[in-house]
């Protein structure tokens, strides 16, 4: 490939210069002095005008010739005569000047004869030339092609070298692929980034943990591009299109990365809000770009990230409101249907939302297969990320995965820096188990607050409010172990918290624990009403927790008693995002029955939980008096002070 030629701006201001000169050598006049116009009159009053040409806006003239010049017609010099020797020509051999040279001066003194004056308004002037004999004409001054070049060639042409290099400049600025970036001209070009099949950059599947099930479905791609013949002598088809799902953070993209680094092809990755322009007909032309690049450098690999974006499942009910992201799914749909059996183009999609997706999307021969990437598990947590930091002799990984359930690999390298950073900042050379705790706190809780001023009467309050979350929590059965309870207010918002840790992954709760769960987020509040008689403003993410759980249980488990074995979520939900999902239409009078028996179970949940703290009164006190003098407990301070937790 011929590298491209460097443009400067200098290359302008060479042109431009060079433009200048060129007027001035061609089309500027001789160099005749002016004379004011009292002179000139002066002048024509004395005789002194031989002629005079008046012109539109001046009046050239040539004053007479004077009988002291230099040189005349019949001048012979003579070179005995000293006043004439003197320098200003050459005398020959014979005395007299030379021939070249009189012409010389006889040009240069009739130069220096000519004049030209502003032209005024003076209704006299040709009255008073007439009477003092002097030779007039007029002429009208045509100079069109002086005034083509500097008022309609220059000026146009510096606009559209200005044109040209914005223009230059603007595709520079594109992406990778030969996208073209922001220059317009390039708008229906694929936004690609092309990573080569010997990319430095690209990962393999050492650089991927927690996620085995994953690697092995992508291993039988990789070992396809490397070995298509294998399976195309059995008559075997590898599918075309691969769709990643899992919830965000889990190292969808990573992994994609990884197949092509394993394969070692050519890598074209770009998301789906790429394809997305405020054109019509952008995204589809884009798309079209994209897979004729790719089967021109097949075997390679096409990553849509955020797949989502423009295979959403197309509307049913008439309207048109959003037609060009249709046209680019249709767009997709075709390029994915139009690979020959020759081309190995393997299209990989990652997604957090496949239920929404177009059923054309997912039906064999285009995303016909799906891979599950979830988040890792107790032996993929931190094997990976833990490996960059340097780790101190009391690091305990395994206890450290155990607290991180449910964290993706996102969150765990979030982790990791922050233990990291923190050990920096204290001057460390290793990172030790308190900096990773400090961490896992500060990502879970927010960061401390240790200058927050608080009233003596809100700090008490606090107190007895975390006192009652870690007693429920430490007494209820199959609850997660209290790790730690502060009152020290966290960025969060919180002015305390009580931290609950698992000690393995839970994939399972039943309908006792989802009660315990609902009793520990009430202790809370049920402390202070014990205490003070009175609740306060310091439970609102609490309760938020606990209307999420008891509708969860009654709209998607089935744990109702009244509509038991009823789940209303949308068949596919998988609800990767966290926010509940979608879920059926019901009606006013279901609606109404899942609202009562909503309310019965947090009244009844909440009426156990000051029945049980009542019973745990004293503990209370102890607990609350101990956090006011303290601020921080740890686990083994809890147990000190509470004795064994219920198993």
């Amino acid at each position: 490939m011929k590298n491209r030629t460097k443009f400067s701006i200098w290359y302008f201001l060479s042109i431009l210069g060079g433009m200048l000169f060129l007027e001035a050598l061609f089309f500027s006049g001789p160099n005749v002095k002016e004379l004011s116009y009292n002179a000139f009159r002066d002048s024509i009053a004395n005789g002194k005008i031989e002629h005079v040409v008046i012109a539109d806006d001046k009046v050239y003239g040539k004053i007479i010739k004077s009988s002291t010049s230099i040189i005349n017609d019949t001048t012979e010099v003579d070179s005995t005569d000293a006043s004439k020797r003197n320098g200003l020509w050459k005398i020959d051999a014979t005395g007299k000047a030379a021939p070249w040279r009189i012409d010389y001066e006889r040009r240069k003194e009739d130069l220096s004869r000519q004049f030209y004056v502003i032209k005024l308004d003076d209704p006299d002037l040709i009255l008073d030339l007439q009477e003092a004999n002097i030779d007039y004409k007029g002429i009208i001054e045509n100079d069109w092609l002086g005034n083509f070049f500097s008022n309609w060639l220059l000026p146009f042409g510096l606009l559209f070298l200005i044109w040209a290099f914005v223009m230059r400049r603007m595709g520079k600025a594109g992406g990778l692929g030969g996208g073209g970036g922001n220059n317009y001209l390039n708008v229906g070009k694929s936004k690609a980034k092309i990573y080569a099949a010997d990319a430095e950059h690209l990962v393999n599947f050492g650089d991927v943990a927690g996620c085995d099930e994953a690697k092995q479905e992508l291993a039988e791609v990789v070992d396809f591009l490397k070995n298509s013949e294998k399976y195309t002598e059995l008559g075997a088809k590898i599918p075309k299109g691969i769709l990643l799902v899992g919830p965000p953070g889990t190292g969808k993209t990573l992994l994609a990365k990884a197949v092509a680094g394993e394969a070692g092809v050519q890598f074209y990755s770009l998301s789906g809000s790429d394809f997305v322009e405020m054109f019509v007909g952008v995204g589809a032309a884009r798309v079209r770009d994209l897979f004729t690049q790719a089967k021109s450098k097949a075997p390679c690999i096409i990553f849509i990230d955020e797949l989502d974006a423009i295979g959403k499942s197309r509307s049913s009910n008439g309207m048109s409101g959003n037609d060009e992201r249709e046209n680019t799914l249709n767009q997709l749909l075709v390029e994915m249907d139009g690979f020959a059996a020759d081309q190995t183009v393997i299209v990989l999609g990652a997604t957090n939302r496949p239920e929404i997706l177009d059923k054309a999307l997912l039906r064999p021969g285009r995303f016909d297969r799906q891979v599950q990437v979830d988040r890792p598990d107790l032996n993929g947590r931190l094997m990976v990320h833990s490996s960059k930091i340097k780790l101190g002799s009391s690091v305990d990984l395994e206890e450290i995965a155990a607290q991180t359930a449910g964290f993706v690999g996102a969150d765990l390298a979030n982790l990791c820096n922050e233990a990291a950073l923190l050990a920096a900042r204290e001057g460390k050379t290793e990172v030790e188990q308190i900096n990773f705790t400090d961490a896992f706190e500060r990502v879970v809780a927010g960061l401390e607050k240790k200058n927050a001023v608080i009233s003596e009467s809100e700090k008490k309050t606090v107190a007895y409010h975390e006192a009652g979350h870690a007693i429920v929590g430490h007494f209820t059965k199959g609850a997660d172990p209290v790790r730690k309870v502060s009152i020290v207010p966290r960025g969060s918002g919180a002015l305390g918290y009580v931290l609950q840790a698992p000690t393995e992954d839970r994939f399972l709760m039943s309908k006792d624990e989802l009660l315990g769960k609902i009793k520990g987020l009430l202790g809370g509040r049920a402390a202070e009403q014990i205490v003070f008689g009175d609740i306060s403003t310091g439970a609102s993410n609490d309760l938020e927790k606990v209307a999420s759980i008891v509708r969860s249980m009654l709209t998607v488990y089935g744990m109702s008693e009244k509509l038991p074995n009823l789940s209303l979520q949308k068949e596919g939900q998988n609800n990767f995002l966290g926010n509940g999902g979608a879920s059926h239409k019901r009606s006013e009078s279901l609606e109404k029955e899942i609202d009562k028996e909503s309310l019965e179970i947090i009244a009844t949940c909440y009426e156990e939980t000051i029945a049980f703290l009542n019973s745990k009164r004293d503990d209370l006190e102890k607990l609350a008096q101990i956090l006011l003098k303290k601020e921080i407990l740890d686990e083994q301070d809890v147990l000190e002070i509470l004795g064994p937790r219920a198993v």
